[in-house]
């Protein structure tokens, strides 16, 4: 089994049933919206309402506020803790960067395409497909493992 983190983005309605689809084959899944029971995941817009119209210095200070540093740590730990990553076009810059640490990391990287601008440099992944099922045929079978931190007994 692998230990999964899936990136991607808040608006990608395709993420909640690729979560649920990995968990279904076997496979251990940390799903940033909901990392931990009755956890709905970190969004700027837990910080303030008007987000997307902070000014440099008010982006800057907000990410240390206590739910961004939480919001953080808990991703983090679970980036740690997977072995695998799975990206879900289309995403934006947070999991454009997921990816890439993961890919710097050594940690099996595996793209879902969607259609969409093409990137070169998808090309440092070690996987690229183009469905859920041919995604889940990379993957093979799971074997059993621990849960991420602070999610056991949520997946």
């Amino acid at each position: 089994m692998s230990k999964i983190y899936v990136a991607s983005s808040w608006r990608n309605e395709r993420q909640p049933e690729v979560v649920m689809r990995l968990r279904a084959e076997g496979h251990e899944v940390y799903d940033f919206r909901h990392p931990r029971a009755d956890d709905h995941g970190f969004s700027l817009g837990n910080i303030a309402e008007a987000w997307q119209s902070w000014t440099m210095e008010e982006y800057r200070e907000a990410l240390n506020n206590e739910i961004a540093v939480s919001g953080y740590n808990l991703d983090m730990a679970a980036m740690e803790w997977a072995d695998t990553f799975v990206g879900v076009q289309p995403f934006g810059r947070s999991a454009s960067m997921e990816m890439g640490w993961a890919a710097g990391r050594d940690k099996r990287t595996i793209l879902l395409l969607e259609n969409g601008e093409p990137e070169l440099m998808v090309k440092m992944f070690d996987h690229i497909c183009i469905s859920l099922d041919e995604m889940i045929s990379v993957l093979g079978s799971p074997v059993p493992i621990s849960a991420p931190p602070g999610t056991k007994g949520t997946t």
